[in-house]
């Protein structure tokens, strides 16, 4: 994918030392690693004022990498409507509401509704979890009007999810040398697989990914055990090795950061939710954001740039 000075696919423009790539990379040849976003070409410019570096190129090679984005409070905000659906699933199947509200933050539904059914006194949960699951699934298109209503895409989401769609135009195809590098972008949620869809989709979020290889919370109750089976799914969708640090999760709670480490994967922590950027910091986050707002900024965290890559005006 080419990034010019206008931007990309009607992308705002992104800074040009974004455009310049990585300092100090290797041009042209094979990618020394995978995981990350590479200079392409050898269009070379001569060095800005305060003696930066010259621009290196203003094309990019895409090695083979796995993007999986939290929902809830990373990319959007849906106003309370997925604790409203479990809510309502428990009256509907039990005929009564549950007692209290359980800890959510980064969890599975899965885990979350195992939770509910056994403080509920309800007899054998996990005999009862694929029935309850199964009504969960069944009432998930009722959240697109709650979500379109009360729900909100947080700063920056849409910039960043089309920046990286731009340059992962054509992955799983060969690039001009021949050499096959997708770059995926898909999801890895605590979600049910229907209340991501229908959340993604009601605020025009979803057009952005490949929801295929995704792994979604009704799978597993451990979120670390998502991650191999995003990675199952899209190497069995584009080839690629996906393995280790080539995919990049990122998210607002320790427990994506824990996903990540436990899997050997690299972890985006971004504190728009209910964790502060030390407390991701801490969690072991190998980058930490604010927010998504500054493109840039988090093309360079998914890549895993340092942070002199940019020059200091811009961090």
């Amino acid at each position: 994918a080419r990034i010019g000075d206008r931007g990309v696919r009607g992308v705002a423009p992104l800074p040009r030392q974004l455009a310049a790539a990585r300092r100090g990379a290797a041009i042209g040849g094979s990618p020394p690693y995978r995981g990350s976003l590479l200079p392409l070409g050898a269009e070379r410019r001569s060095g800005g004022p305060g003696g930066r570096p010259p621009g290196l190129t203003r094309y990019f090679r895409v090695v083979s990498l796995l993007v999986l984005w939290d929902v809830d409070h990373t990319l959007l905000d849906a106003g309370g409507a997925g604790i409203q659906l479990i809510r309502r699933a428990f009256s509907e199947m039990f005929g009564r509401d549950f007692p209290r509200t359980p800890a959510l933050a980064g969890r599975t539904d899965r885990a979350i509704a195992l939770e509910v059914l056994t403080r509920s006194g309800v007899p054998d949960p996990q005999t009862q979890l694929p029935a309850f699951q199964q009504l969960v699934a069944g009432l998930a298109p009722q959240l697109g009007g709650l979500v379109r209503e009360s729900g909100r895409a947080l700063p920056g989401a849409t910039e960043a999810l089309t920046a990286l769609a731009a340059l992962a135009d054509g992955r799983g195809g060969p690039d001009r040398d021949g050499w096959a590098a997708p770059l995926v972008q898909s999801v890895l949620t605590g979600n049910m697989q229907a209340t991501a869809l229908v959340k993604l989709a009601a605020l025009d979020l979803d057009r952005y990914l490949d929801l295929r290889v995704g792994a979604y919370g009704d799978a597993h109750e451990i979120r670390a055990d998502l991650v191999p089976l995003a990675q199952a799914r899209a190497v069995a969708a584009y080839g690629g090795d996906f393995a280790g640090r080539a995919t990049v999760l990122i998210g607002d709670t320790p427990l994506d950061v824990e996903a990540a480490r436990l899997s050997g994967a690299r972890s985006v922590g971004v504190a728009t939710g209910g964790f502060t950027m030390a407390e991701l910091s801490a969690a072991g986050a190998d980058a930490v954001l604010p927010d998504l707002a500054d493109t840039a900024r988090v093309l360079a965290a998914i890549a895993g740039w340092p942070a002199d890559t940019l020059p200091s005006g811009d961090r």
